[in-house]
């Protein structure tokens, strides 16, 4: 391959990933974790550990409904799972809302032992880093929507740009030099970018088609006539609200249908949704979940049933699995399910979450090749210029402080008065309040002591939120019921794991660097009057 043409691209990769690495980083840590958002949540909300399925879950949340919202015109039941131990209860209230938009209505959390309504602190959960990932937090959401998919775009071309420079990118794979300062960057940049490169270039390439309403939205103006909404509500249609008024009139038991629905399906029922409740054209919905696969659409997919509520009449058997569904929507359905991960079981999702850790330190690595690089270039009485110290502080505080950020909100969720107002959003402020600390810290301190620092900092949070949590719950490490639910010993062990790997990274550079040899002035030459082109230095390959 052409010489110049790798080296544009290596010059295309250099800056590609530099000018938005950071935000990338933020992007990658934060959807990594999003993997794992319920799980977070339900971590960040310890009053509801403690709640299994029990056979009478489902009177008792039917009765709760009918004690809060007799007249609702829709209920919606989701049952405890692998993912969540409270029963979730959902209604309308009887009068449509005057925007004509569909809501999401009131909703409680419900003990599925006791029946008695849960009232958990309250926090944005996993959810914080879900919303961040993609709309990321206090601008408005179609900026930072569109700033994202820049970043993902300049993600996508770093990808590619880098294939190409690195021309023995999988001989590289199985090279790592420990202790040697940039090339040790190099290896494991590549090392992290060959392990998981499908996926990197899945989850770039997705993520832009998850957006392609917003960065090519001309084909929708044109054929909807500027009104996009109906696009919206004709492809991705949740169905028409079926609630309609009706008379008084008594429901059947709810036990015999769900029996026959789980006979039908072979599964439990997972979800109830009643419409009209307590009226005399009341219809029963019985939801099953469906078996996982990548080219299932995304909503409405689950195998129900639906009855009539006062008789009890089978009135519709659906399977959305046996629908017809075009190539096209098959290719769409499979990227956004892979990127979300709506298909995957617990293996599947913990083996994503350790490509999405790849995908992180993947990086973090070229952004510190990029300062290493450039460091051992300087002379040795040069000092660092201010643009090569922000870009360090800025590393700093895009890797160390976002982690520091992240312990400092799970902190704060422990030790937060559970009464405090406005409480979920205190967890927030305490996040970016630890985020812009780390990034003064790293502009004022852009050098090896700042690093240490910092990780130093990042360790200690890490493995002081296990320990507070032993104080201030009944569901850590040392108790049956973190390990009755994997989700909540997990979490904790993962904090360990991190304040391990922080504490060998604090070890490591705290250790006396080598000193330098010195080097010795190379010799004069002969100045060569047949070839002039021979006195120029040799450019170094990218």
């Amino acid at each position: 391959m052409n010489k110049s043409f790798r080296q544009s691209m290596a010059w295309l990769h250099t800056w590609t990933g530099l000018l938005l690495g950071w935000l990338l980083v933020a992007i990658f840590i934060t959807g990594t974790s999003a993997y794992f958002r319920e799980e977070i949540t339900l971590w960040m909300q310890p009053e509801v550990h403690d709640s299994t399925l029990q056979p009478g879950t489902i009177d008792m949340a039917l009765a709760a409904l009918n004690a809060k919202a007799p007249d609702a015109r829709s209920w919606d039941i989701s049952l405890p799972g692998p993912r969540q131990t409270a029963a979730e209860l959902r209604w309308q209230p009887a009068k449509p809302p005057e925007d004509g938009r569909r809501h999401r209505g009131e909703q409680i959390l419900m003990d599925a032992d006791s029946g008695e309504v849960v009232a958990p602190r309250a926090t944005r959960g996993g959810n914080f880093f879900y919303r961040f990932h993609f709309e990321l937090y206090g601008i408005d959401r179609l900026w930072a929507r569109l700033l994202v998919c820049l970043a993902t775009m300049f993600m996508l071309i770093a990808i590619i740009s880098g294939v190409i420079t690195h021309k023995k990118i999988f001989k590289d794979f199985f090279t790592f030099r420990p202790g040697k300062g940039q090339r040790s960057w190099l290896d494991a940049h590549n090392a992290t970018a060959v392990l998981a490169l499908p996926y990197h270039f899945m989850i770039t390439y997705s993520g832009l088609l998850l957006f392609m309403t917003l960065i090519m939205p001309w084909g929708i103006d044109a054929a909807y006539e500027n009104d996009r909404r109906s696009f919206f509500s004709e492809v991705f249609s949740r169905g028409e609200d079926a609630a309609q008024p009706g008379s008084p009139g008594e429901m059947v038991a709810i036990g015999p249908l769900i029996e026959q629905t789980e006979t039908r399906f072979g599964k439990p029922v997972e979800r109830i949704q009643i419409t009209n409740p307590n009226r005399d054209n009341a219809q029963i919905t019985l939801r099953v979940n469906r078996d996982p696969a990548v080219t299932d659409r995304q909503r409405g997919g689950d195998p129900t049933q639906v009855f009539q509520g006062n008789t009890g009449e089978l009135i519709d058997t659906h399977i959305p699995a046996n629908d017809p569904v075009s190539p096209g929507w098959r290719i769409y359905n499979f990227f956004t399910s892979v990127h979300m991960t709506r298909f995957a079981d617990p293996l599947t999702r913990w083996l994503f979450f350790l490509f999405g850790v790849a995908g992180s330190a993947m990086t973090v690595t070229g952004m510190l090749l990029w300062v290493s690089k450039r460091t051992q270039q300087l002379r040795r009485d040069q000092q660092p210029d201010r643009a090569l110290k922000m870009v360090n502080g800025l590393n700093m505080a895009s890797i160390t402080g976002l982690m520091l950020a992240i312990a400092a909100y799970f902190l704060a969720n422990r030790l937060l008065p559970v009464t405090l107002a406005a409480r979920e959003d205190r967890e927030i402020q305490v996040f970016f309040i630890v985020w812009l600390v780390s990034l003064v810290h790293g502009l004022l301190r852009p050098n090896r002591h700042g690093w240490i620092e910092q990780v130093a900092a990042a360790s200690l949070l890490w493995f002081a939120i296990p320990v507070v949590n032993i104080f201030t719950t009944a569901s850590h490490l040392f108790t049956p019921l973190a390990w009755q639910h994997a989700a909540i010993a997990s979490f904790d062990l993962v904090c360990l794991i991190l304040a391990a790997l922080g504490g060998h990274t604090l070890w490591r550079l705290q250790r006396k660097p080598l000193p330098a040899k010195a080097r010795r002035a190379p010799a004069p030459r002969p100045f060569n009057t047949t070839n002039p082109a021979s006195e120029q230095p040799a450019g170094e390959s990218p």
